[in-house]
């Protein structure tokens, strides 16, 4: 298990030699051996949610203590303990359990090691070990703060990463007894264990639900007879069919056994789920049988099913058939008496599976999909996503081995921006990426995942951690791209693609080349986008490095925030330094630890030389417009390929017409890690010495008060010069518009008379630009505004004509509005706060039964149970939606038409406006074209019938299963296969979270 500890390991595409999730094992492994489990242990601990928290005398309560907290900008400026952990332990558990004090103790020894692996590499997150006793230990040191009803709900065995370490994918089949007897609380209870299950399955695993009386019930009636990925989308999807369950009959669990075996063999046979452990998980009141002839006919003498019995209710009459089940069955068997009991005994299941691997003492390496860190989420970058690499701890006792104890899982955290700091944006080109995919095809990182909605609220999509490549790589009708990536070659492919920019209001269409290969040690797989035209052809300068310091260190220069000139990230004592800063450092020669990238370095001291005296014509400028009271233009800019920009300011900042333009708020604008910015991206695609105009479609009012003008700069006037940088200017929208009307007043008669102009009546006059919007019309609502929707006829004109084209584009992350009414109680019982709740009131009742024998559940229960009152309310969806874009057609420089309406003609003229991207439309508006309705760009949501939504459940598209499997040992002791809940032994903990929920902090 040991590996030579390399920080740099950014350097290549191999993670194969980080390793402080090793060193983490080894430290947790070793520190447990050491240790005898004392049932009378007393010892001190910070909990988490307790640190710093003073009781009403002003004394640390217990568990609380003084814990040192400093802002620390590594963590987005949380404050932080760098010396110490943390123990977080959900609500529902106890925190001075025997168990977890134990664990607490020994697990202490990882301070150390969590402070050491952050020394030699600054550039680590969290770390931290889940514990498969329920707790947390989290390096660095927080506090955490419950939520609005006072519950920490966060369980670290119910996330991928401890999963995914813990267990081998498997196949599961999860069997409903929807009996007569299963009515009331053993219904609901019984559909939040199913819940509970599929919150413990993975993107590599695969699952069906059969509901069963005297007949078999796929909950999803399209996906009889197979099983599905389960991902967030299906398994949500199998949520909402989990309220439909009713219960009426008798069961027949010979039946429904029977199906789950013929099932998961005959899926084991086509090749395609997990190849790996398969699994039976029973929820039921009872069995009246052993059903041993079913197990002797599918599952033994090799036993390749385990059996998962859980018994739902109080009675304990069938306990010993079910618990027979599960031990002859190499499964465990545990009874479910209250929803308070689901989460705990449903993950009895996981220790199981975990056997196997843990005997063989494998400690496979696991990566999880991008999920967003909420710790990580900055109002000026967006979400943080990341990825988290884990390992299993074990029990190294020689007198528990055959057991197959694990003691829980090691992570840390990795931000998915520094797998892609191997590929410097600069060499990519204007248009090029580098996107990242896992083994089932999903998107680790791409320019184009979009996982909030609603910006500005910052609200996750509930899918967007299970994003398919060919959901934003959509023109690979085949899958060619993606196939070749999930199964982790190395090869080139190439198509013609339509980008969306500007919020997706613009369409670029380029054709691109993808080069790709896999990462090795990790299960991803990274592609590289490069578009024909942009970096195939390149030059370099040279200058003295004085002159280039001297000219990157004028006030005007910035360098982009998130490329890489210097690593100041690998050592403490660097982190604080500008990137200008650690350039001139590294040149200087005073920093020899300071690793930079001296070709980027190079050509930015070139670009500084070659543009400074821009300076000195842009405050000349400046001094002429100070005699001008004018003053329309207020920013003029400049980027380069190398990430360095000059800005230049003609007015105060307080007086921009838009505050956010260039600065980190406006994405688009900037360089950053995925894309160059949009006025630089657009530029390069006019035709060379031409402008090209437009309005920001910025959020907030000011979108319609400025307009943006942007040129690319060539060495020579052809295509195949490379790019060197491009320019600009922001300008007032007012005074755009005043010039344009000036122009257009203007005409050549010698007496000064025009026969027509923009003046007369009869006539509007717009201005747009080559994607038809907007920029100036006679009436100012209509700024911004895409031109079909303001003449529907004239644009459909145009568009039959040829001199613009619709582009048609597809959005398959997108969210929809839909009208829905309120669920009923069971629904709410499935959110666990509320079934917390639940679960104390039908304490409460059992109790007063038991004094009164007076049964009051129907009077206390009632208000979980009846229909909600069916309130209407809309809700926001994923759904797949297709919308139009539009674009000019360059070679048509004039156009005159006329539309036959339905009594007169419509005649309009269109020119293309010289060097811009710009034309004048003239329309006639004395005919009215009634028949014609205007243009709008809307999206539409994809409908799919019933037969194409079956069709895509069923869909399984190429992924890559993981590496290692551990179904079963030889020495693995089945006979440790379950027990019934008791009441009595867990009343302290009970009790303990009924005081939290009645009288919350």
């Amino acid at each position: 298990m040991a590996c030579t500890y390399r920080p740099a390991w950014r350097e290549n595409l191999s993670i194969y030699g980080w390793c402080p999730y090793t060193r983490l094992v080894e430290a947790a492994e070793e520190a447990h051996l050491q240790h005898e489990e004392d049932p009378n242990l007393q010892y001190e601990y910070f909990n988490a949610v307790l640190i710093n928290e003073l009781d009403d005398v002003g004394n640390n309560v217990e568990l609380g203590g003084e814990f040192i907290l400093q802002p620390n900008d590594h963590f987005n400026n949380l404050s932080v303990n760098l010396s110490l952990s943390v123990v977080q332990v959900p609500t529902n558990m106890y925190n001075k359990d025997s168990a977890i004090v134990n664990g607490v103790y020994w697990s202490e020894a990882l301070n150390k090691v969590f402070v050491d692996n952050f020394e030699r590499d600054p550039s680590l997150i969290w770390q931290y070990f889940g514990s498969a006793k329920g707790f947390f230990r989290q390096y660095p040191g927080i506090k955490w703060t419950p939520d609005e009803h006072g519950v920490i709900a966060f369980d670290c065995r119910n996330r991928k990463w401890y999963i995914q370490a813990a267990t081998s994918p498997k196949d599961v089949v999860i069997l409903v007894d929807v009996s007569g007897s299963m009515k009331g609380l053993r219904l609901t209870i019984a559909k939040q264990t199913v819940s509970s299950i599929l919150d413990t399955l993975g993107d590599d695993d695969f699952f069906n639900i059969i509901a069963y009386n005297e007949e078999l019930h796929y909950v999803e009636p399209c996906l009889n007879g197979t099983l599905v990925q389960a991902d967030v989308t299906n398994k949500d999807h199998f949520r909402e069919h989990l309220d439909k369950l009713f219960a009426k009959g008798i069961g027949m669990l010979d039946v429904a056994l029977t199906e789950a075996f013929e099932l998961l063999t005959d899926f084991n046979q086509t090749g395609r789920g997990s190849v790996c452990s398969q699994a039976i998980m029973l929820v039921t009141d009872g069995a009246v049988d052993t059903y041993d002839t079913v197990f002797a006919k599918y599952n033994w003498p090799d036993r390749k099913v385990r059996i998962f019995p859980y018994l739902i209710g109080r009675e304990s009459a069938f306990a010993d058939n079910l618990k027979w089940m599960a031990c002859a069955n190499k499964g465990y068997f545990t009874q479910i008496s209250t929803l308070a009991d689901v989460q705990e005994n449903v993950m009895e299941y996981l220790h199981v599976l975990s056997r196997p691997k843990v005997i063989d003492q494998e400690h496979d390496v696991v990566w999880t999909e991008a999920y967003i860190d909420n710790t990580q989420m900055e109002d000026n970058q967006g979400p943080g996503l990341m990825t988290t690499v884990a390992m299993p701890v074990f029990s190294t006792k020689n007198e528990t081995k055959n057991k197959g104890i694990l003691l829980g899982v090691v992570g840390t955290d990795v931000p998915v921006s520094e797998l892609l700091k191997t590929i410097p944006k600069y060499k990519l080109g204007i248009h090029g990426y580098a996107f990242a995919i896992t083994n089932n095809g999903y998107i680790l990182t791409h320019p184009d995942l979009r996982p909030l909605y609603e910006e500005g609220k910052k609200r996750r999509k509930p899918n967007y951690s299970s994003v398919d490549l060919s959901e934003v790589e959509w023109e690979d009708k085949d899958d060619v791209l993606r196939n070749a990536m999930v199964n982790r070659k190395t090869g080139t492919f190439s198509m013609e693609v339509k980008k969306t920019v500007d919020k997706g209001k613009r369409v670029l269409v380029l054709h691109n080349d993808y080069y790709y290969t896999d990462i090795r040690g990790t299960p991803f797989s990274l592609g590289v986008a490069l578009s024909r035209g942009h970096g195939k052809y390149f030059f370099r300068g040279s200058v003295a490095v004085e002159d280039g310091l001297h000219d990157l260190e004028h006030p005007d220069v910035a360098l982009a925030d998130e490329w890489t000139y210097c690593n100041t990230g690998e050592h403490p004592e660097h982190r604080y330094l500008s990137q200008i800063q650690a350039i001139k450092l590294y040149l200087d020669g005073e920093e020899p630890h300071l690793k930079c990238d001296k070709e980027l370095i190079q050509e930015v001291l070139f670009d500084a030389v070659v543009t400074a005296p821009i300076e000195a014509y842009w405050t000349s400028l400046a001094l002429n417009k100070s005699e001008n009271s004018d003053k329309g233009v207020e920013i003029a800019y400049l980027g380069t390929r190398t990430g360095l920009s000059r800005i230049n300011l003609f007015v105060v900042p307080d007086q921009l017409s838009s505050q956010d333009f260039l600065t980190a708020e406006d994405k688009e604008g900037v360089f950053n890690a995925d894309h160059f910015p949009l006025w630089y991206k657009r530029a390069a695609e006019q035709v060379p010495g031409t402008f090209v105009y437009s309005l920001p479609f910025n959020t907030g009012s000011e979108n319609k008060s400025v307009v943006l003008a942007s040129t690319a700069i060539q060495l020579l006037d052809e295509r195949k010069s490379p790019i060197a940088a491009a320019v600009g200017i922001q300008m007032k929208l007012e005074f755009f518009q005043r010039k344009f009307w000036t122009a257009s007043r203007q005409c050549p008669a010698l007496d000064g008379k025009c026969s027509i102009s923009c003046d007369n009546d009869d006539i509007n006059c717009y201005l747009i630009d080559n994607n038809g919007f907007i920029l100036v019309a006679e009436d100012s609502s209509l700024t911004g505004v895409f031109f079909g929707e303001a003449e529907g006829a004239v644009m459909s004109r145009l568009l039959a004509m040829g001199s613009f084209k619709r582009v048609t584009l597809y959005d398959y992350q997108a969210i929809c509005r839909i009208y829905a009414e309120s669920s009923d109680g069971s629904s709410r019982l499935l959110d666990p706060y509320f079934a917390f709740y639940a679960t104390v009131k039908w304490l409460l009742t059992e109790l007063v039964i038991f004094l009164l024998e007076f049964n009051l559940y129907g009077w206390w229960y009632s208000d979980f149970t009846v229909k909600a009152h069916r309130n209407g309310r809309t809700m926001l969806v994923p759904c797949d939606t297709e919308y139009p874009a539009f674009i000019s057609e360059r070679t048509i420089k004039e156009t005159t038409g006329n539309i036959d309406c339905d009594d007169c003609i419509k005649s309009f003229v269109i020119q293309q406006i010289p060097s811009s991207n710009l034309f004048m439309v003239v329309v006639d508006n004395k005919c009215e074209c009634r028949d014609f309705g205007p243009i709008t760009m809307d999206p539409i949501e994809i409908m799919y019938n019933e037969s194409l939504k079956c069709e895509r459940l069923k869909l399984q598209k190429d992924r890559r299963r993981p590496e290692t499997c551990h179904p079963f040992h030889p020495e693995e002791n089945s006979m440790e296969c379950g027990r019934a809940s008791c009441l009595t032994p867990s009343v302290t903990a009970t009790f303990f979270a009924l005081l939290v929920a009645l009288f919350p902090r």
